[in-house]
């Protein structure tokens, strides 16, 4: 070889280590199952303290300095603290903190710290830890909603301030309560965390993407082939189709039931989820949710999906679920006492005429 073809080949070698660091690094090549589909499975979290919807002090800023990161982080830290500290063996209901985090206040403050686990950490994705879940709208709150979704949402206000019947019957309470559904919106789609139990497996086939979710012990099936249902079909966490676009997952689904209404959505919602493995250790997953009936725009999140540790213990409902006959056989006594003491009025009015 000539000292000219050497110094060719050193000036295309450099030339194309010059190409690569303006690149960047390759993107993460995901392991394959033995379909040759980009493997998924594992457990997984989505615990966080980031919000779904930014407080809008950032603005559109959806990056966090680390300053800030290490604010928030600092304070959850503390109120995790605060909140596991002994509590005085005679304290009595009504000496309870009036607002102990968390959105719980008075006597909900029973359920404390020993019972949540929100997650200790902003999200981290593509290196930008996020002041919320959603990216779209720019600002990160959800687009306004509808005239006719207002409404809906003020006549379903009014029914659950206006009278006892969400005590009447089982039916009327939570699909939470009634061990039907998880909190929230969980299993989604889209999956949001929670208060606690925010774990997933995914499992895969050659026709089927399967998760099972921690919370209420929900298994979410994705079929790989076939077509939605007619509309008049609904589902509970609707019909979910994927397809596979390079290494993403692209979920669509449809035909959500109405009781599953998350943030007002209306039964023709139609949700798209991604589901990107970006490292041996994390999923990016993204949604959109696409609501004319409810919402002005769709509007679109991301969430990390954090490897965690197996398996998912069994989320037992039903077995412990002592709340759900307390609070109905407590109505029928308040009712029960009621008409004694109307009977016990007219009874002392008609003695004294």
């Amino acid at each position: 070889m000539t000292r000219k073809t050497i110094s060719f080949a050193m000036a295309v070698g450099a030339l194309t280590l010059a190409s690569a660091a303006i690149a960047g690094p390759a993107p993460y090549q995901p392991p394959r199952t033995s379909d040759g589909q980009p493997d998924l499975q594992g457990n997984w979290s989505n615990a966080t303290i980031t919000p779904f919807e930014r407080d809008k002090k950032y603005g559109s800023r959806l990056a966090l300095s680390p300053s800030e990161v290490k604010e928030l982080e600092g304070a959850n830290a503390q109120l995790v603290a605060d909140g596991n500290k002994p509590t005085d063996p005679n304290a009595k209901v009504t000496d309870l903190p009036q607002n102990c985090g968390r959105g719980f206040v008075g006597v909900d403050c029973g359920y404390n710290s020993a019972w949540v686990d929100p997650g200790t950490k902003i999200i981290n994705l593509d290196g930008v830890e996020r002041s919320s879940i959603l990216v779209s709208p720019a600002d990160g709150r959800l687009p306004p909603m509808t005239k006719d979704a207002q409404a809906r949402m003020q006549a379903r206000i009014a029914a659950l301030r206006g009278a006892r019947a969400s005590f009447d019957n089982p039916e009327n309470r939570s699909l939470g309560e009634r061990c039907i559904l998880s909190f929230g919106s969980s299993a989604g789609p889209p999956m949001l965390p929670l208060l606690y139990n925010n774990n997933y497996q995914i499992v895969q086939t050659k026709d089927e993407v399967v998760i099972e979710v921690e919370m209420v012990h929900d298994l979410r099936h994705i079929h790989l082939s076939g077509q939605h249902p007619p509309a008049n079909i609904k589902l509970w966490m609707g019909d979910s189709l994927g397809h596979w676009e390079g290494a993403t997952l692209v979920v669509e689904t449809t035909n959500m039931r109405p009781e599953q209404n998350f943030r007002g959505a209306s039964v023709g919602s139609k949700i798209v989820e991604r589901f990107t493995r970006v490292s041996p250790t994390q999923i990016k997953y993204s949604f959109t949710v696409d609501d004319p009936q409810t919402y002005e725009a769709p509007y679109t999140g991301e969430v990390a999906l954090n490897a965690t540790k197996g398996p998912i213990y069994e989320y037992a409902c039903h077995e412990g679920n002592y709340a759900l006959p307390g609070i109905l056989a407590g109505a029928r006594t308040e009712e029960k006492e009621a008409q004694t003491a109307a009977k016990n009025a007219a009874g002392a009015g008609g003695t004294s005429r």
